[in-house]
């Protein structure tokens, strides 16, 4: 599985860029801020440097730290940027406290596909399963990445963080929403590898067995 993070925007948000190969094809998930400064983390250059064409953008959820960069993105994908239902208006009308809050300016975006629970997106050498997992916000989601060796990889957004979780305090944030998705997270394999929207990588049976938020099974 071929995949390179980049902490982007005020927030350090990982973004994640998978690329195939054989194909040199990629998609790229929660792009948080600028993919162009010149900096180590330059997601364009990257992308110059290893012949790579990028076909699409997955977005966790909706908060601007998550999509503050999508707008230098869209000339490469066009209106392949998926994100739930739930959040698609976050997309179209951004908080301008948020945006005042960061120091970043994000006029929102109109084309976009909204993708639901159970949605099975093919690109090559990969298959991304959509989980629904809303707590953090409404529309939430973790995407399951499994590759044509069949390795899995979870990208959780800000539902899972290594020993945490995110916050439920902003607009369409509820707790026993997201211990619900917590809850459903852990149906999957302990070994199963987590990429959270910021901070170190995990994997379920480590936030299973560490995280003090991970749900407890009811005696």
């Amino acid at each position: 599985m071929q995949y390179k993070r980049f902490p982007l925007g005020a927030l350090f948000t990982n973004g994640y860029l998978f690329w195939d190969d054989e194909t040199k094809n990629a998609f790229f998930i929660d792009p948080g801020g600028k993919t162009n400064d010149g900096s180590k983390f330059d997601v364009q250059k990257f992308m110059r440097e290893n012949n790579l064409t990028l076909k699409m953008i997955l977005l966790t959820h909706g908060h601007i730290d998550h999509v503050a960069g999508i707008n230098e993105l869209v000339p490469f994908v066009g209106d392949n940027i998926y994100i739930h239902s739930g959040d698609a208006e976050m997309l179209r009308h951004p908080s301008r406290e948020l945006q005042a809050l960061l120091g970043v300016k994000f006029g929102g975006l109109e084309t976009f596909r909204e993708i639901e629970d159970g949605r099975i997106i093919d690109f090559p050498g990969y298959t991304i399963k959509v989980i629904f997992t809303p707590g953090h916000t409404e529309g939430s989601v973790c995407f399951l990445i499994t590759d044509k060796d069949g390795h899995k990889i979870l990208v959780s957004g800000d539902t899972l963080f290594a020993q945490s979780v995110g916050r439920t305090d902003l607009e369409g944030g509820d707790w026993l929403k997201l211990e619900a998705s917590l809850r459903r997270l852990g149906e999957l394999d302990d070994g199963l590898h987590v990429l959270p929207g910021h901070g170190p990588d995990t994997t379920i049976g480590s936030e299973r067995e560490l995280n003090p938020y991970w749900p407890r099974q009811e005696v």
